[in-house]
């Protein structure tokens, strides 16, 4: 058990969605990723990120895998200088919404009962189930999701829409007038957050989210890093994620636990969040400790998933 949460830390103000409650905590701003290195310098931000782990003892650095070079050498630079074993950077290739939801959903698990080091590994679980994308305008400059010659050439073409799932399983169609056809969606309840650009959201809000039987539906404020995330400024993004802390508190209890090697601290998965050491083959792992866990209302892992 820990004294405060675990700080959860982003790179800028928009990955901040307001709290659902008053019991789930904001999210920590990293001026030293937000303000350049001359604005904001070096011992500036080692006191910033001294000052969060002496509060919470852990911090969860969600860093987008977009963000500038420049910004994860800095957030590298500081662990290193204060060899802290209490820091996780871990690096997101959701799209600046989605990462946004998630966010929001670690800090709501910050306050239940788990270790600092299964809340961090929790991050990578829980992006499988974050159905992230955009309506867009233009897929002519995409180069984070396959698009075909043909879906390039008809992006020349006025007033052509495409529908974009980034994540978990990259897709992509023209969107027509009375087009049937839909992204793949999640097979499991979900709130949907959509923040309109340069874009009508009518499309997100009347045909996909009831396609995908989102149980709620809420505009957010469109990320500042959306428009380069998608290389268009013409664009509403969208997420869908599970809401429910209970659901994804069952979610991450049902996952294996084990200690790491290296640093000792708890981890699901195959890696280590904090210090990144491998599991090690199962022929050198420890017997689990016998764990309870609750069955009713969990969630298989998808394929892939760790």
């Amino acid at each position: 058990m820990y004294a405060l949460p675990t700080a959860i830390a982003v790179t800028g103000p928009d990955l901040v969605l307001p709290s659902p409650d008053r019991h789930t905590p904001s999210a920590a701003v990293l001026q030293s990723a937000v303000q350049s290195p001359r604005a904001y310098s070096l011992d500036q931000a080692l006191t910033e990120m001294h000052t969060l782990i002496e509060h919470h003892g852990y911090v969860i650095v969600l860093c987008p895998a977009s963000v500038p070079a420049t910004v994860a050498q800095r957030l590298h630079a500081v662990r290193s200088v204060l060899e802290s074993d209490r820091i996780a950077v871990v690096r997101s290739d959701l799209p600046p919404l989605g990462l946004a939801v998630l966010a929001l959903q670690l800090r709501q698990l910050s306050v239940c009962d788990f270790s600092p080091g299964v809340l961090a590994c929790a991050a990578r679980l829980l992006s499988h189930y974050v159905y992230a994308g955009a309506l867009l305008g233009s897929v002519a400059k995409l180069d984070r999701v396959p698009v075909t010659l043909q879906s390039h050439a008809r992006s020349w073409v006025p007033g052509t829409q495409f529908a974009v799932l980034a994540t978990p399983r990259p897709s992509l169609m023209k969107v027509s007038s009375g087009d049937e056809a839909y992204l793949p969606g999640p097979g499991f309840g979900t709130r949907m957050l959509y923040a309109p650009g340069r874009l009508a959201p009518d499309w997100v809000t009347g045909t996909l989210a009831p396609a995908w039987r989102s149980q709620d539906v809420t505009e957010a404020r469109l990320p500042g890093e959306s428009a380069r995330w998608w290389a268009t400024g013409r664009l509403v993004e969208f997420a869908a994620a599970i809401p429910d802390i209970s659901v994804l508190y069952q979610l991450v209890s049902s996952v294996r636990r084990d200690d790491c090697h290296w640093c000792g601290l708890e981890l699901i998965g195959d890696r280590c969040a904090f210090c990144a050491a491998p599991l090690p083959p199962p022929s050198e792992r420890p017997a689990p400790p016998v764990r309870a866990l609750v069955t009713r209302g969990a969630t298989a892992l998808p394929p892939g998933a760790t």
